[in-house]
């Protein structure tokens, strides 16, 4: 038995609310469960130094954790100076993922930043951050379409993350946090819409795991993948 109850290819709850800030190109709150994230997406019409003249954009990102998010409060990394290298991690992986769904070319050269900063915290927030990343991303994308900034849609796909895990000796979908601090196995899953992967991240906790448990995970995170791209697409119609 999941401590939530869930069965053991039940995702948590999703929800998305699109333009939850009045500022940014592209926003959306994305709860999964007790994981709440924001998520802004913002133009700029430059590039970095490296990509000038190219002809090409730049998606990066950027990722933050609210002091009381989890049930401690943690010190701002601004007070302390530096990020932690989990969180130059995190952002990293979130930057590369969603480039991987993004014709750069047609952006013209101009950067788009997604800022995700984790209100609440219970497992999977890099997950979150990705998924509704996507989400702010396509919004803002949309409104230089609408502008007409850009005149062809640079989305090749939908951009997706769940976690996995083996907790209790079962495969499951969808970590919250008591399950995630006890997962003999947890896995991170970056995938497309159409099942391709970009990115997997997966380590034994515990023992190592075999082959067909990997397997087992894999089809879990297609599962979620799709019900999570169904909410994108809801959200974003």
């Amino acid at each position: 038995m999941r401590p939530s109850g869930r069965a053991l290819d039940q995702m948590r709850d999703i929800q998305i609310e699109t333009g939850f800030s009045r500022h940014a190109e592209g926003s959306c709150l994305i709860r999964c469960g007790d994981t709440h994230v924001l998520c802004t997406a913002s133009v700029e019409d430059r590039v970095p130094p490296f990509l000038r003249g190219g002809g090409q954009g730049w998606v990066t990102a950027e990722y933050g954790m609210l002091p009381r998010a989890t049930n401690t409060r943690g010190r701002r990394e601004a007070a302390a100076g530096k990020q932690s290298g989990r969180t130059q991690e995190i952002q990293r992986l979130i930057g590369r993922s969603l480039r991987a769904g993004v014709d750069r070319q047609a952006m013209g050269e101009r950067q788009i930043t997604i800022d995700c900063d984790v209100l609440q915290a219970d497992g999977g927030t890099r997950c979150a951050s990705i998924t509704g990343g996507w989400v702010a991303l396509r919004l803002a994308l949309n409104t230089l379409l609408d502008k007409g900034a850009i005149t062809s849609d640079p989305i090749l796909d939908h951009v997706a993350a769940v976690s996995c895990g083996i907790y209790a000796g079962q495969p499951v979908l969808d970590l919250d946090y008591p399950e995630d601090s006890q997962a003999g196995t947890d896995g991170n899953f970056v995938m497309t819409g159409s099942g391709r992967m970009i990115e997997v991240q997966a380590s034994a906790e515990g023992s190592a795991f075999r082959r067909d448990e990997f397997d087992a995970l894999l089809e879990l995170a297609d599962k979620g993948v799709a019900e999570l791209v169904a909410a994108q697409k809801a959200a974003t119609s």
